[in-house]
């Protein structure tokens, strides 16, 4: 292995001060966890073992022994086509929704910030059950996976069932109405602290395609003929009719109905450009607290939009619960 040392780069630095992937991968590590691992793995231009990120197998190699690795996950796999997300990514958004339940809490220790009592509704928990997973590691949480679609939650369930540490902690529900989010998922009378979501943000197939392909002519400064989705994807985990803003929209509207039954409601938003128009949604629902959290790495820059309907005594109720 080569002795060249490369400083942690900016994408790294942009993570969570908690996020265990702040450094640079440590392939001897993951090799070691995950022997398939090793087929892929190559010096780059700076002599550093890496892998190719355009190659579906070998992003999906490197998920299954990060997983191992830092989540003590010993089976993990997706279908062919389904999204195979970047694991640091998905780690931050659990690691900020730790942060905005318990903000009164110290940024690096992980530890202070474990509860077995929270419980989180994942909305498109997908194929790839990346959130539950990271989130019961991390912090003990308990979580409820939804989809629209038999195949991801056929795939999350086997991913559940093969992992022993995983059966306590993740229930996963079919959504049989596509026009649905919270409704029909979230029973009567069942609380949970946090609902998240990655939504889908294209508006179809064609501009899921068109978007990708810049991307590659971006990254690569050549365009290709015919681009593959990076991390793959099926049609709701990447578009949805109205996009982004139509998916959220809706998520807003039934939020209210289940304004006692959650403590925090929140999603990714991909465009800050949507945000004047989720605020107007949200201002027309009464949310008591509307919260906007940034997030980056490297050249993308996303966010989280959270919003409560709790009032300071329902919240101070809650935490008690949360502490007992």
């Amino acid at each position: 292995m080569s002795d060249k040392k490369r400083p942690i780069s900016a994408s790294k630095q942009q993570l969570h001060p908690r996020n265990k992937h702040l450094r640079p991968y440590d392939f001897d590590k993951l090799r070691e966890a995950s022997p398939e691992l090793a087929a892929f793995v190559k010096p780059n231009k700076y002599g550093n073992d890496s892998i190719n990120f355009f190659d579906a197998e070998a992003v999906k190699a490197l998920n299954k022994a990060l997983l191992k690795q830092y989540y003590a996950i010993d089976y993990w796999d997706i279908p062919e086509g389904y999204l195979c997300p970047p694991v640091p990514g998905r780690a931050d958004y659990i690691h900020y929704l730790a942060d905005l339940l318990s903000p009164e809490k110290p940024s690096n220790n992980t530890k202070a910030y474990y509860n077995e009592h929270v419980k989180c509704l994942d909305v498109g928990v997908g194929a790839n059950c990346v959130y539950p997973i990271i989130g019961s590691s991390e912090y003990g949480w308990s979580f409820i996976g939804s989809d629209v679609d038999q195949t991801a939650i056929d795939n999350a369930q086997r991913i559940v069932s093969k992992n022993e540490r995983l059966q306590s902690k993740i229930t996963l529900r079919l959504q049989t109405d596509t026009k649905q989010i919270l409704k029909e998922i979230l029973h009567e009378n069942e609380r949970v602290e946090l609902v998240i979501c990655n939504p889908p943000f294209h508006t179809s197939a064609k501009e899921a395609q068109a978007a990708n392909q810049r991307k590659l002519t971006n990254l690569k400064g050549t365009p290709k003929v015919k681009a593959n989705l990076n991390f793959g994807g099926q049609n709701n985990e990447l578009w949805y009719p109205g996009g982004e803003k139509a998916f959220l929209n809706t998520l807003i509207q039934e939020s209210k109905a289940f304004a006692t039954s959650c403590f925090w409601f929140s999603s990714l938003v991909s465009k800050e450009t949507h945000l004047k128009f989720l605020y107007e949604a949200l201002k027309k629902v009464g949310p008591t607290e509307v919260k906007t959290i940034p997030m980056a790495q490297g050249n993308k820059t996303s966010r989280i939009l959270a919003w409560t309907f709790l009032t300071t005594k329902q919240r101070k109720a809650w935490e008690v619960f949360l502490s007992a």
